[in-house]
């Protein structure tokens, strides 16, 4: 999964998408996976970060990262494998 390019994000967690005109706001773990993502790392090596820096357990952190994908996905943040 890649984050697209055109995508901004603030240091507050406001995410603009300009194909689509959408905006919305994520929390804190969201802009440190959404920044884990664009930075390319893997599944594994994020869950490992995220779980250290936010204190949290493996299966916490697997739903929460689905649910959020799932976001970025529905809201044409992401680019998935085949180049949609």
């Amino acid at each position: 999964m890649k984050i697209k390019q055109s995508i901004a994000i603030s240091e507050s967690g406001y995410i603009f998408n300009p194909s689509t005109g959408e905006s919305f706001s994520i929390n804190q773990t969201g802009v440190e996976i959404f920044n884990l993502l664009k930075e390319e790392k893997t599944f594994e090596e994020i869950s490992s970060i995220v779980i250290k820096k936010f204190n949290t357990d493996k299966d916490t952190f697997e739903k929460d990262y689905n649910d959020f994908t799932g976001l970025l996905k529905q809201h044409q943040i992401v680019e998935l494998e085949n180049g949609k």
